[in-house]
């Protein structure tokens, strides 16, 4: 009973320490910052401009699927070259520790303008838009975590699976396929939404290049309005529209973890409860 509530205790309480977080620091940055306007022109103001800000937050969402839809198609491929026995695996291990240390800005830049702004493709112009680029750029660190994370799943599988599989005269693609992915998929959940809060928040950096997003949004908001006071509220803002949609994904990824925990150790008792003597009865009675 007591170890309940201390679940409780821990599963709620975190995330009623990081509101509280917020509020706090929403509250002192709104008392040192300049009271040059009042309080309802305030208000109406952020009410004007709050769509803007929610259609430049969808673009962040928007980035951060796409990127991270792009970036598990490349992960899980070259995870599976990493675990070739080959010399392609040294490529896909290159590859995994090169963007997994690479500033996310300079992959942003780096796309941005090295790749065209439109390709011919059989007399045809097809533009290549900067969100696009964006999203490659985010796609190439989200590939080497994932792939580093769909590694380790992999490795995590007993070897005597493998070995069982192989005494069925199953080939290692099919032993893969069958039997490993299944377990690597829930192994993969918890991390790979990780993944995904972090790429999210990285989308911010998108403003830079030139996309409309919740960033630029504010930005221009607060030139236009010219009030210390409303841009601290717009940035503010921006602050807690990021931490309303990652945090929930954090908690999610808490909670698969925990249920995951569970199961083993359910599984893990099961196990221990059955006693030798039981086994060798089962045993003597087959026999």
């Amino acid at each position: 009973m007591v170890s309940d509530r201390f679940q409780v205790r821990g599963r709620f309480g975190s995330g009623a320490y990081a509101s509280a977080t917020i509020v706090v620091a929403a509250m002192v940055l709104g008392m040192l910052a300049p009271r040059d306007i009042s309080g309802s022109q305030l208000l109406a103001l952020f009410l004007r401009w709050l769509p803007s800000l929610m259609r430049g937050f969808a673009v962040n969402v928007a980035v951060s699927i796409g990127a991270l839809a792009l970036g598990t198609l490349i992960g899980l491929l070259v995870g599976a070259l990493a675990l070739q026995r080959s010399g392609v695996a040294r490529i896909a291990r290159l590859w995994i520790q090169a963007f997994r240390n690479a500033p996310w800005l300079v992959l942003i830049f780096f796309t941005t303008y090295v790749f065209p702004f439109e390709f011919t493709i059989a007399g045809h112009v097809v533009p290549f838009p900067d969100w696009l680029k964006v999203i490659a750029a985010l796609a190439l660190p989200a590939s080497a975590n994932i792939a580093e994370v769909f590694r380790g799943a992999v490795q995590s599988i007993p070897s005597t699976q493998w070995d069982a599989a192989g005494s069925l005269a199953m080939s290692r693609g099919q032993i893969l396929v069958l039997i490993v992915l299944p377990q690597c998929a829930r192994r993969m959940l918890p991390p790979w939404m990780n993944v995904y809060a972090i790429i999210t928040m990285g989308t911010a950096l998108s403003s830079l290049v030139g996309i409309h997003d919740v960033l630029d949004t504010a930005q221009i908001a607060s030139t236009t309005v010219a009030h210390s006071s409303f841009t601290v509220l717009m940035y503010m803002s921006a602050l807690a529209l990021f931490f309303a949609y990652c945090y929930p994904v954090t908690l999610a990824t808490r909670a698969i973890e925990r249920r995951f925990h569970a199961g083993r150790v359910n599984m893990a008792r099961k196990i221990k409860s059955i006693s030798p003597s039981e086994t060798s009865e089962k045993g003597a009675y087959r026999s």
